[in-house]
């Protein structure tokens, strides 16, 4: 759904469409809610956009997995990069175990979150998706989006029964033409030690991935800020 002019900025009072789709189907105490804010070369607010967020990919299900299960099964669980490559992991319950490096210091990066990556594409199947169908690459060229740095809270914020965080990644069009943005996701960098052999192995990672209803049309000189919001509720 998109939205003209003159509209409040503030992203928690933006109503979710009508035909968005229902919760029956899932877990009500978490939330995930996607927010797209679009401005134009002035910083006047020209559009806004707001869906639930249901994606989480395979990859980020199998960060979730319990230590229980690799005890019960022995089993590892396989990581698909971006670049369509795997890495093999296992919580270090022996020295031929893997563990994930945090905070990740191979790239100066203070968390896992490196971006939110946008694209032009779609997938008809979020959870095997390991990199977006169509990503729109950093820089100011044809068909380009510049990437501005994540922002990611330092802290979880408590409101009541209500504890939430907010990530957001804003990106602007340079590039002489208008570029349309329909899907996009969360990119990780994530290290994997291997105790048996003392390596490690290291890739960028989509945990969480999101078609858009209404695609998002961004205008050469305007600015598109995008905010996840994760919240649970006791």
């Amino acid at each position: 759904m998109l939205v003209g002019s003159k509209v409040d900025y503030n992203i928690s009072k933006l109503d979710i469409p009508k035909d968005g789709k229902r919760d029956i189907n899932y877990q009500k105490s978490f939330s995930a809610i996607l927010t797209i804010i679009v401005r134009d070369k002035d910083g006047k607010v020209i559009k806004r956009y707001k869906q639930k967020s249901h994606s989480p990919t395979s990859n980020f299900i199998g960060l979730m997995i319990p230590l229980t299960w690799y005890n019960a099964t022995g089993n590892s669980w396989t990581i698909i990069t971006t670049s369509n490559t795997n890495m093999t992991y296992i919580p270090y319950l022996t020295n031929a175990g893997y563990d994930i490096s945090y905070p990740n210091n191979e790239d100066n990066y203070n968390t896992y979150v490196i971006n939110i990556s946008v694209g032009s594409g779609s997938n008809s199947s979020p959870y095997n998706a390991y990199n977006l169908n169509a990503p729109i690459s950093n820089g100011s060229g044809t068909g380009q989006l510049i990437y501005s740095s994540i922002s990611t809270p330092t802290s979880i914020t408590i409101n009541g029964s209500q504890a939430y965080f907010i990530m957001s990644q804003s990106f602007n069009n340079q590039s002489g033409g208008t570029i349309t943005i329909s899907e996009l996701g969360i990119i990780l960098k994530l290290s994997i030690y291997h105790g048996n052999s003392n390596s490690a192995t290291s890739g960028n990672v989509l945990v969480w991935y999101d078609v858009l209803s209404s695609p998002i049309s961004v205008g050469n000189g305007q600015n598109v800020v995008i905010y996840y919001t994760f919240s649970v509720n006791a």
